[in-house]
């Protein structure tokens, strides 16, 4: 059984006295629900007052993105030791990252090796846009993420990636693949790509998240799937209250 997981990616929302709010108001509620790992990931100002407000918990901190150089003249990154300072996870590849920051699958990769290397958790998303989705081409497109976004990772490293199957059209939009959609191409695309690339054994206990417009009105619709393990959650990880029911949703 793979345990359920849910993150939440704040995005660019909340200075660090609303972060420190935000969390104070949600910790409770989450540490209450032990059955699902629980993960929040604040923007990077905020990472070190939350790593030390969760400290002591079981709820993991994740950074939004780093950069797979050690160290150097990248003016405005950040490596993987300095998120891991803080963090214990870290989203990878998402397609905001990708539509406005010139995110691609050999980036993507170099990024995954790079924080498996030095002992983080990668949250690896993967997504095709509206147009390649009325195209018909969302098979091709998330198979083509997952095989380069995860080449050359050896099977042993595999099994403890998260990866997030984000359809770009769903996402922030209000309008959501349906649980149906989503598990397809979860169970279809996803998870044999990752049976392919690491074989059954390994790839069974990969944990495949689904976002996009999750709420704690549908969440438990998508959560009741087979190959769905959890959410990637954007607007609703803003509230306390929304994300603890998504949590519970998961459990």
């Amino acid at each position: 059984m793979r345990k359920p997981f849910v993150a939440g990616n704040w995005k660019m929302n909340k200075t660090v006295d609303q972060a420190t709010l935000l969390v104070a108001d949600m910790l409770p509620g989450l540490e209450a629900v032990k059955t699902v790992d629980r993960v929040v990931c604040p923007p990077f100002t905020s990472l070190m007052v939350i790593s030390g407000m969760l400290a002591g918990t079981e709820v993991g901190l994740g950074a939004q993105n780093l950069h797979w150089e050690e160290s150097g003249a990248f003016t405005g990154e950040l490596s993987p030791a300095m998120v891991k300072e803080f963090c214990q996870y870290v989203i990878i590849g998402h397609s905001e990252r990708r539509a406005y920051f010139g995110d691609t699958d050999e980036t993507v990769n170099k990024k995954v090796k790079a924080a498996i290397a030095i002992g983080l958790t990668p949250i690896v998303c993967v997504g095709e846009t509206l147009d390649e989705y009325e195209a018909g081409k969302t098979g091709d497109v998330v198979a083509r993420q997952v095989k380069n976004g995860l080449k050359e990772i050896e099977a042993k490293d595999a099994e403890k990636l998260v990866v997030a199957y984000e359809p770009i059209w769903a996402i922030g939009t209000g309008k959501a693949a349906s649980a149906e959609e989503a598990q397809d191409v979860i169970g279809n695309v996803v998870r044999k790509n990752l049976v392919v690339a690491f074989g059954d054994e390994v790839a069974q206990k990969i944990r495949i998240l689904y976002g996009g417009s999750v709420k704690a009105g549908n969440a438990a619709d998508f959560f009741g799937k087979p190959d769905i393990d959890g959410g990637l959650i954007g607007g609703a990880a803003l509230k306390a209250e929304d994300f603890v029911k998504i949590v519970e949703a998961a459990a």
